[in-house]
């Protein structure tokens, strides 16, 4: 069913570059059953969805508009939602309908309540970037206070979530970035210290701040390139944990076995309800308290949606969540 009031949207009818990313007038979808609608007033830019968009990734059916992650006013809601109201401010982890559009249905567990106190742009940076954050440390790495963390990789939008998240939990927290700005923004948001990652020898100097011991936890941005350098630093019994990859890597199988260090992967829409539901109230608790201060990027507006694709992919370094303005 569909409502007839109109909105623009970004609608992509054939995979390939950001060209295919065009801006559409279609009707506004009605909330069914256990769903919710949801006015956008932003989203977010993951590189998943470029991915999606290129065809090496996913199949989707055509024609689709992409995205996961939104923030705005609930519009309407379907027959059994009790969770949230119209009128309530929300921010999503997941869509039935894109959120590269002036509004979006999600099923009423992926739409969460966002704090006064985080506004829309910020609310559009929680979704995939800190669920993604909380699972790999928590579900997949099984952290302990105390442990030291190095987030491989640190500037973009899970980046700097895994940062803050990592601190909050009591770890010692390494981040690597690429730029001398970018190792000044991750000490600004949860990082003990900072490391350039195009400084040659820059491991050496990570390894150090471990007394030689190794890294308890590694979490990494891009395992294609960085994979063997992470088996090398991570300590005995420590976990490499995978958030993004852009191709593939060989590997010295001896290392891992030598370590018996645990490589694991994250998929963050292979989470349980039970463990999104810990997640969600977690984050919003440190929403609340203050600490946890989603990081906006670079804005554009939705009918920049292709340029913004092509940025986040040719970027030297990310700074922080990508975003979509309606």
């Amino acid at each position: 069913m569909s409502s007839s009031k109109m909105m623009k949207a970004i609608r992509v009818s054939e995979l390939g570059a950001p060209s295919v990313l065009k801006m559409a007038s279609m009707s506004i979808p009605h909330p069914g059953p256990g769903k919710v609608l949801i006015r956008v007033h932003a989203c977010g830019v993951n590189p998943v969805e470029t991915y999606i968009r290129s065809g090496s990734f996913d199949n989707p059916t055509l024609p689709y508009t992409p995205g996961t992650d939104a923030a705005g006013v609930v519009e309407a809601v379907g027959n059994g939602v009790t969770s949230v109201k119209k009128g309530d401010r929300v921010y999503t982890t997941l869509t039935d309908t894109g959120s590269y559009a002036e509004y979006t249905v999600a099923a009423a567990d992926a739409v969460h309540k966002l704090p006064d106190a985080v506004d829309f742009a910020q609310g559009a940076a929680i979704g995939i970037p800190y669920f993604t954050a909380f699972r790999a440390l928590v579900h997949k790495a099984h952290v302990k206070a105390g442990q030291t963390i190095l987030i491989h990789g640190a500037t973009g939008g899970v980046g700097i979530a895994t940062c803050q998240l990592a601190r909050a939990m009591g770890l010692k927290v390494l981040g690597s970035a690429g730029t001398a700005d970018g190792m000044k923004l991750i000490t600004k948001n949860g990082a003990h210290q900072a490391f350039n990652h195009r400084e040659k020898g820059y491991t050496d100097k990570i390894m150090a701040a471990t007394g030689g011991k190794g890294v308890n936890v590694i979490v990494e941005m891009l395992a294609n390139v960085n994979l063997n350098k992470d088996i090398e630093m991570v300590a005995k019994k420590g976990h490499i944990v995978i958030v993004g990859s852009r191709g593939t890597i060989d590997i010295d199988g001896w290392q891992i076995m030598a370590k018996e260090a645990v490589i694991v992967g994250v998929f963050i829409f292979d989470a349980t309800r039970e463990e999104n539901i810990e997640c969600e109230e977690y984050l919003f608790s440190g929403m609340e308290a203050g600490w946890l201060r989603p990081l906006v990027g670079p804005k554009y507006t939705l009918d920049k949606a292709a340029q913004a694709h092509t940025d986040i992919i040719e970027s030297p370094g990310a700074f922080g969540k990508m975003i979509l303005t309606m």
